[in-house]
């Protein structure tokens, strides 16, 4: 089975070319228009096309221009609806062109797009939309082979009465007189489905490199524009471990807060979360994964989301080789450490059998790629190919490799086998049988196919992290004394604020803290004014961990100012598992339900128990 997250007839045919014509309404809150697929067989006698949908209001179909029947098939529960083309006449030939068009408009019931009111804005005075495709949402804004393994280029003409961005270079805007533009798209380097993006909204564009602008509404785009202003060297960085960047441009598009994801690698311009505004330029390095992203998952993409780790994976790699060129190998170490942190508390949710928590997960029984989405692609994967470094003798030996990667598999969806049969090739023939018999020496079945923590352990270097490990441990053994003199705002006065996150994780593995400690660490360390989203996560966890009633108000403020999964998922779990927090956490996100994402509304109802 090529892909068990489609429905889509993929061993068949296989598209080469998407054109959309879109008009957007926002008084409506739906696209409309039609969608273009230029395809070819891929084996003799091909009698129909089936592609994905969901939710979508289908008003006819062409094959060749020719209009045909079509059947929608009963809605599957996590993957759709199989749209059935039967084509006017058996199509004989292998590799035979032809061209389907599906007219259609999404509903109010499409997941891949959030219409925003424009009070859900920064300005407060136009509405605005975005899409989040990732992982199988681009079947609910047009019919398609919605799956990783099929790469196309795209075009699209979309017109709306507001500016729009896609995930493409724009070529030409046309004024049509009526208050509406047409806006012109073209993407020529091959993507998944799942990078076809759009946005639309009062948008302000600011440069921050030769080759990058940000986006976002005018009243940001200031200190947006300094927030990423290294956003070339980050490129530069990775052009210099891997290949040229492909794309033209490199975009970034600052979302309003209900954005569910830290950022999205939409090829041309990434789409990145407000909570990276801290104000420090200490979030940034969400930048740094996005690009590395360019290489690792748009260029060589998983061939489904079974093999989601070869796109994550080998992005948080990148990201963090990007890193250690740029802050030295200590920070590396130190942002690994992180992620090690995240694993384990993403083994922990789902247990540590669960098959949530292997590396290249069972997907066979249709099961909705987002119910899976979790840290183990991302440091699992950082992990296995951490390993693998280390095994073959470090950095000189591998960072060849991971150029040759790119090279290898540029532009192709790709499985974990593909992945590791080149590994070995690649090893043989530059470091000879000596370091194939030490990739021999890797327990490649567990790492991949086995539930739980990685069975080796990385040993990290905590150079940077044993100043946060000394500071939690004293607040740890100081739950017996009364006396917290000891304690002074100079403890942490030197610390950066990754090292401030890393105190605050040390503190959460450990039984929770009394409140009247918790008060003297706010009252020394000035922990709840801080606007560093992770550090407020984690300070904010530290305090409902031990149903400090007191930081309820404020954790309430927090998951309902932005949208982002990683923190408002975990904060809504504890909160109901907290003291007097079950009925807070419903009715707050009862309340709020229309300010969140759907993908995030979907997985919150799951968390807090409000939808089995």
């Amino acid at each position: 089975m090529i892909d068990p997250s489609s429905l889509a007839n993929l061993s068949q045919v296989v598209t080469k070319h998407i054109h959309l014509d879109w008009n957007i309404s926002f008084d409506e809150k739906k696209i409309s228009g039609h969608i273009l697929l230029d395809m070819l067989t891929c084996v003799p006698d091909v009698k129909e096309v089936i592609l994905d949908t969901s939710y979508l209001d289908l008003k006819s179909v062409e094959v060749n221009g020719e209009e045909v029947k079509y059947t929608v098939a009963e809605r599957h529960l996590s993957l759709g609806s199989a749209l059935t083309i039967p084509l006017p006449e058996t199509i004989e030939k292998e590799g035979t062109a032809f061209q389907v068009k599906v007219v259609y408009s999404t509903t109010d019931k499409c997941t891949s797009v959030q219409y925003l009111e424009p009070e859900q804005t920064v300005g407060k005075k136009f509405p605005y939309l975005f899409s989040q495709c990732q992982a199988i949402h681009a079947r609910a804004f047009a019919a398609l082979q919605d799956s990783p393994s099929v790469k196309v280029t795209y075009s699209a003409n979309v017109t709306s009465p507001l500016p729009v961005v896609m995930s493409a270079l724009l070529k030409d805007t046309r004024d049509n007189g009526n208050g509406t533009k047409t806006y012109l798209f073209e993407q020529n380097t091959t993507i998944p489905s799942y990078l076809i993006a759009i946005a639309a909204g009062n948008l302000a564009g600011r440069e921050i490199g030769p080759r990058s602008t940000v986006w976002c509404e005018p009243e940001v785009v200031d200190q947006a524009a300094w927030e990423f202003d290294d956003t070339e060297r980050f490129i530069a960085t990775g052009e210099s471990l891997l290949t040229p960047y492909e794309w033209g441009r490199y975009d970034l598009l600052v979302l309003p807060p209900s954005f569910p994801y830290g950022g999205m690698e939409n090829p041309c311009l990434t789409f990145v979360t407000p909570t990276l505004l801290a104000g420090d330029k200490s979030a940034v390095d969400v930048v740094a994964h996005e690009i590395a992203h360019s290489w690792m998952g748009n260029l060589v993409t998983t061939s489904n989301w079974e093999h989601f780790w070869l796109n994550e994976g080998w992005t948080v790699f990148i990201e963090r080789k990007i890193a250690a060129r740029l802050h030295g190998e200590a920070e590396r170490q130190f942002s690994a450490i992180i992620g090690w942190k995240a694993l384990k508390e993403s083994v922990e949710l789902f247990g540590e059998d669960s098959l949530a928590t292997v590396l290249k997960p069972d997907l066979s029984t249709g099961i909705d790629p987002d119910d899976y989405f979790s840290s183990v692609p991302y440091e699992k994967g950082f992990n296995l190919l951490y390993h693998i470094e280390k095994t073959v003798g470090g950095p000189a030996v591998f960072e060849p490799y991971m150029k040759a990667h790119v090279e290898r598999f540029a532009s192709q969806s790709i499985t974990t086998e593909q992945w590791k049969e080149h590994l070995y090739e690649y090893m043989e023939k530059n470091h000879g049988k000596e370091t194939t018999k030490k990739l021999d020496t890797i327990d490649f079945d567990t790492w991949i196919n086995k539930p739980g923590m990685p069975h080796v352990d990385p040993k990290f270097d905590t150079s940077l992290a044993d100043a946060c490990y000394d500071l939690a441990k004293r607040w740890d053994e100081a739950r017996e004394g009364e006396n917290l003199d000891s304690f002074t705002s100079s403890d942490v006065v030197n610390f950066s604020s990754t090292q401030k996150i890393v105190f605050l994780e040390r503190l959460t593995d450990c039984e929770p803290l009394p409140h009247n400690l918790l008060a003297k660490m706010d009252e020394l360390y000035k922990m709840t004014p801080i606007r560093n989203a992770d550090i407020r996560f984690r300070w904010q966890q530290l305090c409902v961990m031990a149903s400090y009633e007191k930081s309820y108000p404020d954790i309430v403020e927090f998951i309902t100012e932005q949208g982002r999964m990683k923190f408002v998922r975990p904060l809504y779990r504890y909160l109901y598992n907290a003291k007097n927090g079950a009925k807070l956490a419903q009715e707050t996100y009862l309340k709020y339900k229309s300010f969140y994402h759907p993908i995030a509304a979907q997985l919150i109802e799951k968390d807090i128990n409000l939808k089995q």
